[in-house]
This record gives structure tokens, C-alpha cells and sequence, in this order.
């Protein structure tokens, strides 16, 4: 596909610094929708991503919130166009993708807010540090009066009541980022629950999707979640501040997960964990958010249509992020989505030109 002088293409004008890029444009091969499937993560972002390129270029892209789990499984049976998910692939589910090599192309990179339904505390009020939270969802700490919680909260009156720990039930890249995140540190947690889209929770509320905890979390009183930073603002949720590993608070913010995302070294194919950071001015609950795409593409039409969407995404589209609380993707990130997209083929014959 090369790039072609349409009256839109001025909105892409900005894509790539880069000498010698490819331009991505509308599709030219006449396809009017695409179907993609995965986490509830991006869903804020994705629905407004959906909207404004379908203004752009008359292509209808309708994505189903189902989990990055429920994506990824789409995705291996080639039910979708594209995926999206959270968490990184397993050796497993790559094997088990019917059109075989599937690439991780990253979208942007989000925060992972502890959510609390507690009397009297609001926002930012409540600290935590990453042993007591993780043995609040190994459920040895049980009450919010507890003296570890305490000892970190002085000020705070704490209530005699019951937390109430809200995780996901469904496949979830959420899930993938926070059991990451406790797995790094709590060496009990990696032991006995370690991480995935899916654990074996020690106990309480499962949670349908982001939506899905967020909402248990604010019926519940005394409950804690882990949600996507979007929508605990959407739902004017408190949320609680947590220690970093350079010891300091901190506040889950736009500002805070580009912290955590501003890695040096980052590996050509962009599957990287980048929760727990060492920069004393990251959030430790952070990840980045990837598209789903076959390397060997079936269909040239649908690919031409995929890979613009994906170009527009990383690019121009970077621009809706930071109003839904996303941290866009930068410098070399930018660079490794481009190389991972140009390599893309359909039917053996490079797409992106």
C-alpha cells in the first residue's frame, strides 16, 4: 500500500519524523469495517480512537470489550481482525494462533488505580505500600483497622470494618499488570498466586471487566479494587497513593505512567513489563496497552484497513489520549511500533510501503 494525496491526508502530516517513512492514509482497497475484540483497559480511549477514524476514512470499526483474554482467544481463532490486550501472549496461546506469528504493537501506556469505598477518606488520603497491599488480596491483612494500615495512615481514622477485596473474573489484562506488579513485590504472592490474565484468587468479589469492578467496588463498603485510572475518574472513585520503590508516595496520573513508560532500553518486539519502575517520579502499577496483529496477514484488503487504523493509532491519535488519561506513546516506543508495523505482510508481500 503506498500513500495516496487524499484531502484528509494533511491529518497525518505528523506521523513519523523519521527520513524516508511510510505515510499511512485511508484504506484504498475499499473496505468499510473492521472488528477487533480484548481489554476493557483501552475501551475508553478505543471508542473515541473508533469514532474519530471512522469520521476520517468512513471505516467502521466496532471493538467488543470483552476482556484480554476474551481478545486474544478471538484473535487465535481468526474470528476478529485485530486484537488487544494488556498483557503479553503466552508461548501457549502463540503456538495456538491459527495464522500463526501474532506481533504486540503498542498502543499507549496506562495506570492501574487501587480503588477504595472507605467512610470518611477521600482521594489520596489513604497509603499503601506494596507489602500491605499484597497481603491484603493474599487476605492476612482482613480489616482496615489493622495496625500495618494504621502505622502507614496516622491521621486517618480508620474504621473497624471487613475490606472487601474486588479482583477481575474474567481473562483480564488488568489483572496481567497488577498480579505482575505483586509478583515483583511480595515473593509470597509470586509463590502461591503468581500472574496472569487469570489466578486463583484467595478469596472475595469477582469483577466482570473494569466496569465490572469499579462498580463492585463502589456498592461494597470497606472495598479495595484495581481499575483502569479512566475509569475511577469516569466514576469519581477514591483511590489510594502508593509507595514506590524509591520510597515516595504516589498519585496514579497521566503524569506518573509516562514516567513509568519512559524506558531506555526497550526490547524490538515491545513485549516489556514496565511495572514496579525504579524512576522516583513513576506510579508502580503501570503498563503498556498492545494491538493484537497477525505477522502474515490473510486478507490484503482487511490489513490495508488494520494497518492504517494501527499507523493513525500511534500517531495522530496520540492526541485523544491524554484527555482519557492515557500516556501517549514517545520516542523510541513510537520507533519500535513503526518497525513492528512496517514488517507486517499479507500473503507473503510487505503491506506498509
Amino acid at each position: 500500500m503506498k500513500a495516496k494525496n487524499f484531502a484528509v491526508a494533511v491529518i497525518f502530516a505528523t506521523v513519523s519524523a523519521s527520513a524516508g517513512a511510510a505515510v499511512a492514509a485511508c484504506p484504498t482497497k475499499g473496505v468499510s469495517e473492521l472488528t477487533g475484540a480484548g481489554g476493557t483497559f483501552i475501551y475508553p480511549l478505543m471508542s473515541k480512537w473508533s469514532q474519530e477514524f471512522g469520521k476520517l476514512c468512513g471505516v467502521k470499526v466496532n471493538y467488543q470489550s470483552i476482556g484480554s483474554g476474551g481478545g486474544i482467544a478471538q484473535l487465535q481463532k481468526m474470528i476478529v481482525d485485530f486484537g488487544e490486550s494488556d498483557a503479553i501472549m503466552t508461548d501457549q496461546q502463540k503456538k495456538d494462533a491459527q495464522g500463526g506469528a501474532i506481533d504486540h504493537i503498542p498502543l499507549v501506556a496506562g495506570a492501574v488505580a487501587v480503588a477504595i469505598n472507605l467512610s470518611g477518606v477521600k482521594e489520596g488520603e489513604l497509603k499503601l505500600t506494596s507489602d500491605v497491599l499484597a497481603d491484603i488480596y493474599l487476605k492476612k491483612i482482613k480489616n482496615w483497622d489493622d495496625p500495618r494500615i494504621k502505622k502507614l495512615n496516622p491521621s486517618l481514622k480508620l474504621p473497624d470494618q471487613a475490606i472487601a477485596v474486588v479482583h477481575r473474573s474474567d481473562g483480564s489484562g488488568t489483572t496481567f499488570i497488577f498480579t505482575d506488579y505483586l509478583s515483583k513485590v511480595s515473593p509470597e504472592w509470586k509463590d502461591k498466586v503468581g500472574s496472569a490474565t487469570s489466578v486463583n484468587w484467595p478469596g472475595d468479589v469477582g469483577g466482570k471487566g473494569n466496569e465490572g469492578v469499579a462498580n463492585s467496588v463502589k456498592q461494597i463498603p470497606g472495598g479495595i479494587g484495581y481499575v483502569e485510572l479512566a475509569y475511577v475518574i469516569q466514576n469519581k472513585m477514591p483511590w489510594a497513593l502508593l509507595r514506590n520503590k524509591s520510597g515516595k508516595y504516589m498519585t496514579p496520573t497521566l503524569q506518573t505512567a509516562a514516567a513509568a513508560a519512559d524506558v531506555a532500553n526497550l526490547p524490538d518486539d515491545m513485549e516489556v513489563m514496565i511495572t514496579d519502575s525504579s524512576n522516583p517520579n513513576a506510579y508502580p502499577i503501570v503498563g503498556f496497552t498492545w494491538l493484537l496483529l497477525y505477522a502474515n496477514q490473510k486478507n490484503a484488503a482487511k490489513a490495508d484497513a488494520a494497518l492504517n487504523f494501527a499507523w493513525w493509532m500511534i500517531h495522530d491519535g496520540q492526541n485523544y489520549a491524554a484527555s482519557l488519561d492515557y500516556a501517549q506513546l514517545k520516542g523510541a516506543a513510537v520507533k519500535k511500533a513503526e518497525a513492528l508495523l512496517r514488517k507486517i505482510k499479507a500473503n507473503d508481500a510487505v503491506v506498509l510501503r
